[in-house]
């Protein structure tokens, strides 16, 4: 089998051949050096990559011994907001270019538990504030599917990454979208887990700080399940923890009878692009066509409290995780950075109360929803993939958007109530439009704890379409080298 071949199987697949003996981790390797060599010069995905001769030296290593984990011998490089030992990790931050961390982050440390060898980190907005992957450390990582676009972010290089074949499977992390918004942008999938399925580290606030998680990204959602099933599980360290399933043998469910009420754009509430909401409606005609019932609803909350709600939680937990660094420390932020604290700084107790009861009542509105409907559907996007020489898109469709993140609001609801959220690719911009050739995604969201549930379906919709087989120009036809 060739490297063009490799390319184009699942982590799944390649595990199990390395397990049968079939394929060497080394082979493997030689294969994402290729790559990496081949197409992330364009992309810039993948950064602080580690010496070639000493990863085959480490997968050569792994050919002889027995595997540690599903994800033994296969190339992994790390979101660079996730700490990990002996390999560079900047946050996209100036004042961190040059930061090797002693030990790995509990996310790093269970991938690599598994088996899977380090070869880098993955490209994120400076400090993971907005979805556009640039930052004045590495610069920009470009969208495979069109050079001059981004790919979105916080998770915009593990998204590219993925899209160019450089990696098969990835992790990413998503507060406001990071796990779906750049997997809609690259044609692939992106999972934001019910909140507290994957912990972070004892660090910090553990208790409020409730709106950001981890979770896996890859081409295949048998993928997803996988990577899900290491990176899950309770650390006793941290409160709210929800135990792991077997997710990758509770995929196969039939959809037939599936309940999904559609949002669309919130009664209007969020702009959309021409083209966007068309595309996620005919995946759910697809949806029908598969056994599914599709409702249209009305908004099931007001958006304007969610986003109150929202910009005041958030202001609140970033304005004190940069609290302790010094004036002349946050000078050098970027300024969304420096937005955000102000607003947190200025924030009364009185607000932030009634920022959570406005979240809680969300919470009991979405339950009684979920009573009705096993999954509700959301665009993941609100813009089709814009230039990459943009910092935020300022309008969209006419209407201005008064902060750095607005043109995102979309994935609030599912983040401020910490609900599963699946990102599946629905194709493409239509043939002579503005957005022609360009990825778009659909938000599957469950009930909290329905993570099982919410990837069952995308296995059923990646079965009967295939999106992420569609490849980059970039990427060569399989059996071409």
């Amino acid at each position: 089998m060739n490297g063009s071949d490799l390319l184009e199987l699942s982590a799944s697949d390649l595990s199990r051949m390395i397990h049968a003996r079939q394929l060497a981790p080394s082979e493997v390797m030689a294969t994402h050096l290729a790559q990496v060599a081949a197409a992330n010069g364009a992309v810039n995905a993948v950064v602080s990559a580690r010496d070639p001769e000493v990863l085959m030296a480490e997968a050569r290593a792994a050919d002889d011994v027995a595997p540690a984990g599903w994800l033994h011998g296969i190339p992994l490089a790390v979101k660079d907001l996730c700490a990990t030992a002996g390999l560079r990790t900047t946050w996209g931050s100036p004042l961190f270019a040059d930061f090797v961390p002693e030990k790995d982050d509990l996310l790093a440390a269970r991938m690599r538990g598994a088996g899977a060898i380090l070869t880098g980190k993955t490209n994120t907005p400076e400090w993971g504030h907005g979805s556009h992957s640039f930052n004045p450390v590495f610069g920009v990582t470009r969208n495979p599917y069109d050079l001059t676009r981004t790919a979105g972010g916080s998770s915009g290089g593990a998204a590219a990454a993925l899209a160019a074949r450089m990696l098969w499977v990835a992790d990413g992390s998503d507060m406001m979208g990071s796990l779906r918004n750049p997997a809609g942008f690259c044609n692939i999938y992106g999972f934001r887990p019910s909140w507290g399925l994957v912990p972070g580290d004892a660090e910090g606030d553990t208790f409020l700080a409730t709106l950001a998680t981890e979770g896996p990204m890859a081409r295949t959602v048998e993928d997803l399940a996988r990577l899900l099933a290491v990176q899950a599980g309770p650390n006793p360290e941290v409160p709210f923890c929800r135990d792991a399933q077997d997710f990758p043998a509770l995929l196969d469910r039939d959809v037939k009878g599936l309940r999904i009420g559609w949002l669309g754009n919130w009664g209007g509430a969020y702009a959309m692009e021409p083209g966007i909401l068309e595309l996620c409606e005919a995946a759910l005609r697809q949806f029908e066509d598969m056994g599914a019932v599709v409702d249209p609803l009305p908004p099931p909350f007001p958006a304007e409290k969610l986003w109150q709600a929202w910009i005041t939680l958030r202001a609140m937990l970033n304005a004190g995780a940069f609290r302790p660094f010094s004036a002349a420390r946050r000078a050098q932020l970027k300024p969304e950075t420096q937005w955000e604290i102000a607003q947190g700084e200025g924030l009364s107790a009185a607000a932030v109360h009634e920022a959570s009861t406005i979240r809680s009542r969300w919470y009991a509105h979405a339950a009684r929803l979920f009573a009705r409907y096993d999954l509700i559907a959301l665009p993941t996007a609100q813009v089709w993939p814009f230039p990459a020489d943009w910092r935020w898109p300022q309008e969209v469709a006419g209407r201005a958007m008064d902060t750095y993140h607005r043109w995102m609001e979309v994935v609030i609801p599912a983040s401020l109530a910490g609900l599963p959220a699946l990102s599946v690719p629905v194709g493409f911009g239509q043939p002579g439009s503005q957005a022609a050739g360009l990825p778009m995604g659909m938000q599957l969201i469950g009930p909290a704890g329905g993570d099982a549930g919410v990837l069952a379906a995308g296995q059923a919709w990646h079965r009967a379409t295939g999106w992420p087989q569609k490849r980059p120009p970039l990427v060569p036809p399989a059996n071409s080298r």
